[in-house]
Formats: C-alpha cells, sequence, structure tokens
C-alpha cells in the first residue's frame, strides 16, 4: 500500500513537473525585436568630418542587441532577434518569423533622415490606415525596400495601396492590434522625451508593409535624424545607443505589465480582452490640417514648419496657406490635428475638402518663381518648358507660373511632373 502510494506520488510529482516546464515555456512573453535594413541595404546613411560614414544599420543593430540583452534577463521574457549580425532579412522573413513564434509583440528599430538638415526628433509609427493619395505616395515611398528581394516583390506585389479594397483590408486586419499598439508607442514617446530629453514627435499611423503582416501589436521607432548634425552624434555615440535602448527596453516592461494587469497574470494577450471596434467608414471629404495662413512662402524642412512633413502650400491671394497631411477617416484627422497642435501649432483646424471637386470659377496654377529680375532665357526652368509659362509682374517681383487646371489633385499631379523634370520647389496657387 505503502509502496504504490509512493509510486503514484512520485509518477505524479514528475507529471506536474513536465507540466509546470511545459507549460511555463509556453507562457514565456515573446518579443520579436527587428533592427530594420541591413546587409547590402545600409538604409539612412551620412558622412561626417569628425566621426566618419555612419548608417542606419550600424546603429539600430547595436541599439536592438542591447535592448534583448536588457530583456533577456527577466525571467518572463523570450526575445527573437530578426536578425543579430550584419545581414539582411526580407520583410517576409522578418513577418514570418515573428507570426510562426506566435509573438507578443512584434518592435522595427531605424533612425530617420531628410533631404534638409534642420528636422529632428523621435516618433514611432503604428499600423494604420494613411488614406489620403499624398500620404500613401509617402508610405510607398518607406516601403521601396519591398523590392529588394525578389520573395519580396512576389509577396507584395499584388498590393496596390491606391485601391480602397486594400485599404479597407489593411483597417480590418490590423484594428485589433492597434489599441495595445498606441500604447506601446506611447511608452516609448514618453522615455525619450521625459528620461533622455528629446523632442517627441509622438505616435503616428501609416501603411508599412513590416507593420501591416503582423499577427500581433507592433511599432516601428525612428531614434532620431541621422540627417541632423546634433542627432547623428548622439545616434552614433555609446551614450546615445544607451539611452536609447534603456528606453525601449522600459517601455516593453510598461507594457507587459500593463498586459498582465489587463489579463490577470495569464497568457490572455492585452488586446483579446478588449472589445473589437466597428471598421471605421470614409467620410465624404479629405481632411487636410490648416497650420497657418502667412504671407512668406517656406520651403520644407524651414523651421517655421516645426519638423512637420508632408506640407501642402497652397497661394491664395498674397497668402501662403500651409496644410498637414490629409486624411478622409475622422480618427486620423483627428490624430493628425494633435499631432499639429502638439508641434506648437496652436490655432491649427481641420478643413475638409470634396476629392476631385472642380472649381465653378477660377483655376489653379502652379507659381514656379518670384524674383526682382527677369530669369534668363538659359534657365532651367523656361529652357525645360519653353512658351508654357506665363510671366506677369506684381509689386515689382516677376511671377513665374505654369498650368491651368481645375481640380487640386490635378495641381499635385502636376507639381510630381515638374520634380521629375528637376523643378523643384513649386506652389499651388488658386487663382479667381
Amino acid at each position: 500500500m505503502n509502496t504504490k502510494t509512493n509510486y503514484s506520488n512520485k509518477y505524479l510529482a514528475i507529471f506536474f513537473l513536465l507540466f509546470s516546464v511545459l507549460f511555463l515555456g509556453q507562457n514565456k512573453f515573446i518579443v520579436v525585436l527587428d533592427p530594420g535594413h541591413g546587409g547590402h541595404d545600409h538604409g539612412a546613411a551620412r558622412k561626417y568630418d569628425d566621426i566618419g560614414y555612419i548608417t542606419e544599420k550600424d546603429i539600430v543593430l547595436d541599439v536592438t542587441l542591447q535592448v534583448g540583452r536588457m530583456l533577456e534577463k527577466e525571467k518572463d521574457f523570450k526575445i527573437i532577434y530578426t536578425r543579430k549580425t550584419d545581414v539582411y532579412p526580407t520583410l517576409t522573413e522578418r513577418t514570418n518569423l515573428a507570426n510562426r513564434s506566435k509573438a507578443d509583440l512584434f518592435i522595427s528599430v531605424h533612425v530617420n533622415a531628410n533631404t534638409r538638415t534642420s528636422p529632428y526628433g523621435t516618433e514611432t509609427y503604428v499600423q494604420g490606415p494613411d488614406q489620403n493619395r499624398t500620404n500613401l505616395e509617402v508610405a510607398k515611398a518607406e516601403n521601396d525596400v519591398i523590392f529588394l528581394d525578389a520573395k519580396d516583390r512576389e509577396t507584395f506585389g499584388s498590393y496596390d495601396p491606391k485601391t480602397p479594397e486594400s485599404l479597407i483590408a489593411l483597417k480590418i486586419q490590423q484594428n485589433r492590434y492597434l489599441e495595445a499598439s498606441l500604447k506601446l508607442g506611447g511608452f516609448v514617446e514618453e522615455n525619450f522625451s521625459k528620461k533622455d530629453q528629446r523632442l517627441s514627435r509622438g505616435v503616428k499611423q501609416m501603411n508599412l508593409h513590416v507593420l501591416r503582416m503582423n499577427a500581433m501589436p507592433s511599432v516601428l521607432i525612428e531614434m532620431g535624424f541621422i540627417s541632423n548634425y546634433d542627432e547623428a552624434h548622439y545616434l552614433a555615440s555609446s551614450k546615445g545607443k544607451e539611452e536609447l535602448a534603456q528606453s525601449i527596453y522600459q517601455a516593453v516592461i510598461s507594457y507587459k505589465k500593463a498586459y498582465d494587469r489587463k489579463s490577470g497574470g495569464n497568457s490572455t494577450p492585452l488586446v483579446e480582452k478588449t472589445p473589437e471596434k466597428p471598421v471605421e467608414q470614409p467620410l465624404k471629404n479629405d481632411f487636410r490640417i490648416l497650420l497657418m495662413s502667412s504671407q512668406s512662402k517656406y520651403e520644407e524642412g524651414d523651421p517655421a514648419l516645426k519638423g512637420l512633413k508632408y506640407i501642402l502650400t497652397i497661394k491664395e491671394g498674397n497668402l501662403y496657406k500651409y496644410y498637414y497631411a490629409t486624411t478622409n477617416f475622422a480618427s486620423v484627422r483627428d490624430s493628425n490635428l494633435k499631432t499639429a497642435k502638439d508641434a506648437g501649432f496652436k490655432n491649427a483646424t481641420s478643413i475638409g475638402f470634396l476629392p476631385n471637386q472642380s472649381l465653378t470659377k477660377g483655376y489653379y496654377t502652379l507659381e514656379l518663381e518670384a524674383t526682382k529680375t527677369r530669369l534668363s532665357s538659359n534657365s532651367h526652368l523656361l529652357k525645360t518648358l519653353k512658351d508654357q509659362v506665363t510671366r506677369t509682374k506684381d509689386g515689382g517681383l516677376f511671377y513665374y507660373t505654369y498650368g491651368n487646371v481645375k481640380t487640386l489633385e490635378k495641381a499635385v499631379e502636376l507639381q510630381k511632373d515638374l520634380e521629375k523634370k528637376g523643378i523643384k520647389g513649386s506652389v499651388i496657387q488658386k487663382l479667381p
């Protein structure tokens, strides 16, 4: 009797030991860390006389490995890397790895760049419905990396962000994880701002391929601008990398604590107890955020624009009106308005535009130049456009304009055509 009882107790002990090992192993909080770019894809890069040539792929790898080492010391975490050396995993491989691993979080680490040297600050992206044409063009440009690899071309080749069907599909797919992604992004940006005393440009939504195929909360972190002298030196320094890694690590820990509170300490993901919201329907109008009206003309990157990108300038009368972003979703419109106000445009307001609305009176043209002296006939502008340019004189300035179209969308298309010809800096002008 005692012998049988002892054997039973031993078997039970072994059973519960094996069960505990398997159960605990399956309930690790899995984080996939993705250092962006790698291998033949250097990402953003700049050369400075005092620190030499620095690349995005090297900076983000250093920071990500530091984050991983800190998280690996936490007993509840399992850390998976998309790369730990200077190699290039395709975007397909990165997202497939995260999905196969049934990850609880996906964190892609990057640094930013701009053609101007003045923009600076951090920003964190979550997947979201960026429905307007201007921002979709930006998103496509950011996603050009998908064409680096044949496997990515095969996976993403049928994706057309111009179609409403694709955009609605993206929104349905990611809606479940958006709230949790925003929570993590908020922790990241709060740490960058409060702990590291950095300028936070906020948490934003954008259709980025490396996020859209992930079946878990996901963020893409831009740790600063490598094109800005001061930030480049910070990003390349040991101190800067350590601070950035600490802030990302602390954000993950804060998220995990919120996760545990939400799930009661079990394995239920943070987002599963949050009831799904109905799919947001697009609005009739496109909405742009009017930042300011000024008699001064500002180029992209000018400090007056406070680091905001995707600016559309429309001249009416003698005023230049500066509009930030565009969307036909109320949630994104409100987020864009908050971003503008947080940047310092306290009087910013949302303005509705009916898509492809044709003017009943007047027309749109492009203001190409406003100069005190007449342009030479050998100038690039006049040689390229020849007799298509109209010159007028007003208030001591010679104004050179081009085109005559009835919709704002066609005016934007004219701008893009001119940029392809090397004519940049034009402004859409609305004439009565």
